[in-house]
């Protein structure tokens, strides 16, 4: 699990309560009921008004894979194709059945089926890319759906203001009550702005990102199986993977002398 997301919004939140503290303002004063549940409340309402049931509850429950998505080291997906690729030299590729029986990757698996029966490299090359574009929409998604709430609570929030700010104006006739109604009418804006930058935005991106590295993970994954299929020289096999990675991504921080020199970009 990458901590990432985790760390960065309780950084954020720390940050902000650093301020309150430093400020000397009283965080009650902050925990409004009323504009918090109109931000929350309002703002996930008009999200799945935009999308479809099925894919808002998509959208929630892929919440904890933001916070507990593994991250797949590029060269650890190399060597494992490099194996694949030895196998196959020395055994045929009817062995690679035998492998994908104790792999748990359904990509990389029924990929190794298709190749012990034989099927033909174009057609799986289309196989693997269908199967890649479905398995990324759900994450995809997901990742739209948060985006667009970070895009409409700072609205829902000045929403929210708006009504307050109508209330204060209705007593004006008690002066010594508008200063505490006025600070709580721009509670709304307040968490409008913390709920779209400290939650939704953050997950939404997170998911994007997840999205983006599996897609680059099954992308080395059917290159690679396609060139094991075609009979590539496994060391060969490595080093035209690893050219595919940026190199702060591979282990080591280096790619071979071989990729660097024929000018391949990190």
């Amino acid at each position: 699990m990458d901590p990432a997301t985790i760390i960065g919004i309780l950084l954020a939140f720390g940050a902000l309560f650093g301020m309150i503290k430093l400020e000397g303002v009283h965080i009650e004063g902050l925990l409004l009921p009323a504009p918090i549940i109109l931000v929350f409340g309002a703002t996930i309402a008009i999200g799945i008004a935009g999308t479809t049931i099925k894919d808002a509850i998509l959208s929630f429950k892929k919440i904890v894979r933001a916070f507990t998505g593994k991250v797949v080291a590029p060269q650890s997906v190399i060597d494992d194709v490099v194996a694949l690729a030895e196998k196959a030299r020395s055994e045929g590729l009817l062995s690679l059945e035998q492998e994908a029986d104790k792999l748990d990757d359904p990509f990389v698996k029924g990929a190794l089926q298709n190749i012990a029966d034989g099927t033909d490299g174009e057609e799986l090359r289309i196989l693997l890319e269908d199967e890649m574009e479905s398995r990324l929409a759900a994450d995809r998604t997901a990742s739209k759906f948060f985006m667009s709430l970070g895009g409409y609570a700072p609205t829902v929030g000045i929403v929210g203001t708006v009504v307050s700010l109508t209330h204060v104006l209705e007593n004006l006739a008690e002066p010594d009550k508008l200063g505490h109604m006025i600070a709580a009418a721009f509670v709304a804006t307040l968490w409008g702005l913390l709920s779209a930058n400290f939650i939704w935005l953050p997950i939404g991106a997170r998911l994007k990102k997840l999205a983006d590295l599996d897609e680059a993970r099954m992308t080395l994954l059917l290159e690679g199986v396609l060139a094991v299929q075609a009979g590539s020289q496994p060391r060969l096999l490595g080093e035209r993977l690893r050219a595919m990675v940026p190199t702060h991504y591979l282990e080591g921080g280096s790619k071979p002398k071989a990729t660097a020199d024929a000018g391949v970009p990190a």
